[in-house]
């Protein structure tokens, strides 16, 4: 027996170390996969548990004005989120914290009890609120910088720049088409926790390459011309009562877009409860006829194929006339009888423009339409631009033909019209209209410079010269329908347009609700700039002449006072000394004035001058300048060229209106 237990008790030693060694083996087997086999799966696994992060987008790259000025930049605000794994009391956190925000308590009190790590509250807080929320020390509610697009001027440009959204992602415009070029790098908001889940520290991690890929937009736009236009549209709108405006200013040499607006505008620092209709760019999307203002495309084609000449006849029918059981009638009720061509532009003759077109023929006339650009987008450099429509010739009636002879039954955008009318001042050369010149880094170096683009020639320069001297005569003759568009001591061609708009819901054209425009160009003998305004529905003055042709005349006037050395003030670019391109801004005199302005011995001219321009010229000449009004400088003393005395002071008298 004792034999018997001495064996059993040595079975059981055995049996006891066998299992030991087994559990010791698997546990060293288990360690060793656990290090070796998953041990970068599992501190993946760790770290995700302790280490939580939030994509954060950067700044936005600055829009630049063609002078360097900023129409959008980003300002770094504080957004408030929370952490509701480490709120003890939802109830009292939500209550203060919705009373600082002014948010509702019980949406607050939802969100900070859902299981999660993380949850925004409010983004791009005011200063006075991040204060009271870092006053308040409220556990797992914390504060975070964050980018907030900002547009220093407003509704300036609005329809242009577009708007970013809560997420920094463009929308629309300018900030939706370039909005991979400028949102750049996202940055990571982390933090960190120990083995209980309490937060460690908290950091935003940058991109090393965001700032190296932060890019900024230069416009051709000039923002001293884009306020003269939205200034002048609008109190054209209101004094008519029209139910919109849009208006374009180009180069018509180059295709760079000056100033471009639409009335009625937003403002793009409050989008809340913005509907589409308020933000739509109406000068690229909106289709209309063009009325009368398509004469002269009808002319260059007549001109260009020698069907006709400036001082051929046509019997226009004494203000009425019948096609195919249809009666076309003179506008305004006029009755005339034999008139040149030059007449029928300079009276804007209906019937008269029917007989041209039915001597150049309609597969012509198609062709010319469409040589000019209508019925296909200009290519321009913003989104939603519309096409127009252009129906092909051979599904043309002869109504329709007469009816597109003076604007009707065709579709067109006041891009398509201005650049088409532009190619008349440019020596018959269509030019690709656009809004970006170029691209800078965060140092302001140029990286991309875009250059003027041709589209095609059109017509002779011949032609296009013989065609600007008759709407030369639209405007400059006393009886010309364009007379109010008249500049004094500058000569303008345009054409004036009044077009009935279609009501579907009668399935005629409208007598009552009309679209009055005006295009047009100076100077007639070297054109610098072109523009288009056009009035919609104005319940005052329904006519082109009356309505748009005087805002044509105020802008042109304006501009010329603003550039009283030359029109056409852009930046250059210049090569620096390591061979890369800068760009900087200045100002473009005739020669002599480039004389007289680098004497030092001589106050220079400030005229037309920003604030920031003229403080800037001052303290190169080491001259006090004393700062009257807000604008632009319309008036100096002592006045420019006069010679410097001692006390080298000058004063400056600002205005927004010259």
């Amino acid at each position: 027996m004792v034999i018997e237990s001495k064996k059993w008790l040595k079975f059981r030693i055995v049996s006891i170390l066998m299992v030991f060694l087994v559990l010791f083996i698997a546990l060293i087997s288990r360690a060793f996969q656990l290090q070796v086999f998953s041990g970068q799966k599992l501190k993946i696994l760790a770290q995700k548990q302790h280490n939580a992060t939030l994509q954060l987008q950067p700044e936005r790259g600055v829009i630049y004005d063609r002078n360097g000025e900023k129409l959008a930049v980003s300002i770094m605000t504080d957004s408030v989120f929370a952490d509701p794994s480490k709120i003890a009391d939802p109830v009292q956190a939500s209550a203060k914290i919705a009373q600082i925000l002014n948010l509702d308590k019980q949406t607050v009190f939802k969100k900070i009890s859902e299981p999660k790590n993380f949850c925004w509250l409010a983004r791009r807080i005011s200063p006075d609120q991040a204060a009271n929320v870092e006053t308040a020390e409220i556990d797992g509610i914390f504060l975070v910088k964050e980018p907030r697009r900002f547009y220093p001027n407003g509704q300036l440009a609005a329809h242009l720049l577009g708007f970013v959204g809560a997420d920094a992602n463009g929308l629309e415009g300018l900030e939706y088409k370039y909005d991979e070029v400028l949102k750049g790098k996202p940055h990571k908001l982390a933090w960190a926790r120990d083995a209980k889940g309490k937060k460690l520290f908290l950091r935003v991690e940058k991109s090393e390459t965001a700032k190296d890929e932060c890019v900024n937009l230069v416009l051709t736009i000039d923002n001293r011309i884009q306020y003269l236009v939205e200034t002048h549209l609008k109190e054209a709108v209101l004094s008519k009562r029209a139910k919109a405006g849009i208006a374009i200013v180009m180069d018509p040499k180059t295709g760079e877009i000056l100033a471009l607006a639409n009335e009625m505008g937003f403002n793009p620092n409050n989008i809340d409860g913005l509907v589409p209709e308020k933000w739509r760019n109406r000068a690229i999307a909106d289709c209309f006829d063009p009325g009368s203002t398509f004469k002269p495309f009808l002319v260059a084609g007549a001109l260009e194929e020698k069907v006709v000449k400036e001082s051929a006849q046509f019997f226009c029918e004494n203000g009425t006339y019948t096609i195919a059981d249809h009666v076309i009638h003179e506008a305004n009720g006029k009755r005339h009888g034999q008139l040149t061509v030059r007449d029928i532009l300079k009276y804007s003759s209906n019937i008269g423009s029917v007989k041209i077109a039915q001597k150049l023929g309609k597969e012509k006339f198609f062709d010319y339409i469409n040589s000019f650009g209508f019925g296909a987008k200009t290519g321009i450099d913003l989104p939603g631009e519309s096409s127009g429509l252009v129906r092909p010739a051979e599904n043309w009636a002869k109504v329709d033909t007469a009816s597109i002879a003076f604007g009707q039954g065709v579709s067109v955008t006041a891009i398509q019209l201005i650049t088409a009318m532009s190619a008349i001042a440019n020596d018959g050369i269509l030019m690709k209209p656009y809004i970006v010149r170029g691209f800078t880094n965060s140092t302001d170096r140029l990286i991309k410079m875009y250059t003027p683009t041709v589209a095609r020639k059109v017509i002779s320069p011949a032609v296009a010269k013989r065609l600007t001297k008759m709407l030369t005569e639209v405007v400059e003759a006393a009886d010309g329908t364009g007379k109010s568009a008249r500049i004094i001591n500058v000569t303008v061609a345009g054409k004036t347009g009044t077009s009935q708009k279609f009501d579907f819901a009668r399935g005629e054209y409208s007598s009552e609700k009309v679209r009055t425009s005006f295009v047009g160009f100076f100077p007639a003998e070297n054109p610098q700039v072109a523009i288009l305004v056009i009035l919609d529905e104005p319940q005052s003055d329904k006519w082109g002449g009356v309505a748009a042709a005087p805002v044509f005349k105020n802008i042109g006037e304006q501009i010329l006072n603003c550039f009283k050395t030359n029109i056409r003030e852009t930046p250059i670019f210049e090569q620096d000394k390591t061979n890369k391109m800068q760009l900087v801004s200045a100002q473009q005199n005739y020669t002599q004035q480039n004389i007289a302005g680098n004497d030092e011995s001589v106050m220079p001219d400030f005229t037309g001058m920003t604030i920031r321009e003229a403080m800037k010229k001052a303290k190169a000449r080491s001259i006090e300048l004393k700062v009257s009004g807000s604008g632009w400088v319309v008036r100096q003393y002592p006045e420019a060229n006069v010679s410097l005395g001692a006390e080298r002071v000058c004063k400056a008298v600002f205005e927004l209106n010259n």
